[in-house]
């Protein structure tokens, strides 16, 4: 069906009425290195998004384009919101969604960093009853093929993101670029000294921003990779679709 900011109200009550799950694209506008354009993630997440706008049981809402991304703010034109602010604004969407009587929405995820406050709002959504609400990372659904693909440890405006987004917007990448993201990034996410963790920052171990090895990406492996991740993501819609919201609560030990 239509996406629900399309919609009329009209339209909307009769969408309310006869879906089944909710899908919301979550992202952020941040630094992806040299070659890839800001919104990287939040335009990731509403491709795929997109691609299952047509289901009958399914409703795609608007996308949260700004997460929390304060480790990426000493590059230009990065956003951020706190965890607390962004956990708040998706449990409050998903609260009005949830007053509509669709209680069991799919959060489609492309920013690790809004991991940790995804999960929170999930638990608490659940525990109140509110709303059922698993988050869907693409890069997870993807894990397999990204491995067979491609040779690298992989964590930011990698060879994975690089080829997606290539596939997805051609426009707004820069392939000049990538040999430059690589040769001034990092081959893993972090920097560790004896034992413990001192990379706070992206730039504290990527002068470009870079992590992996996006020299490897290609518009066709990006294709492959939306193509499997949109099968994960219609599978995980089915499931959900057919599950009652009952069998979706904590369940009690006793």
């Amino acid at each position: 069906m239509p996406t629900l900011a399309t919609m009329t109200t009209e339209d909307a009550a009769d969408a309310f009425e006869s879906a089944a799950v909710g899908v919301l694209p979550t992202g952020s506008t941040e630094q992806h290195g040299p070659a890839l354009p800001l919104g990287m993630d939040h335009l990731a997440a509403e491709a795929f998004a997109s691609a299952v706008a047509d289901r009958d049981d399914t409703i795609v809402l608007p996308t949260i384009p700004v997460g929390v991304s304060p480790h990426h703010m000493q590059f230009d034109g990065s956003l951020t919101v706190s965890e607390e602010t962004f956990t708040n604004y998706v449990s409050e969407t998903i609260s009005s969604v949830a007053e509509h009587g669709l209680s069991k929405v799919v959060i489609v995820n492309g920013h690790g960093g809004n991991v940790s406050a995804l999960s929170r709002a999930a638990r608490e959504l659940r525990e109140t009853q509110v709303a059922y609400a698993p988050t869907w990372n693409w890069w997870d659904a993807v894990a397999d093929l990204a491995d067979e693909l491609f040779d690298e440890v992989g964590g930011h405006a990698d060879a994975s993101e690089s080829s997606l987004i290539w596939h997805l917007h051609e426009e707004l990448v820069e392939p000049d670029a990538l040999e430059d993201a690589e040769g001034r990034g990092a081959d893993g996410w972090g920097k560790t000294v004896h034992g413990s963790q001192i990379g706070f920052d992206t730039i504290d171990f990527t002068e470009s921003g870079a992590v992996g090895k996006p020299s490897q990406a290609s518009p066709e492996k990006g294709a492959q990779l939306y193509e499997e991740g949109v099968a994960e993501l219609e599978a995980l819609l089915e499931w959900l679709a057919d599950r009652s919201v009952e069998d979706c609560w904590q369940r009690s030990h006793r």
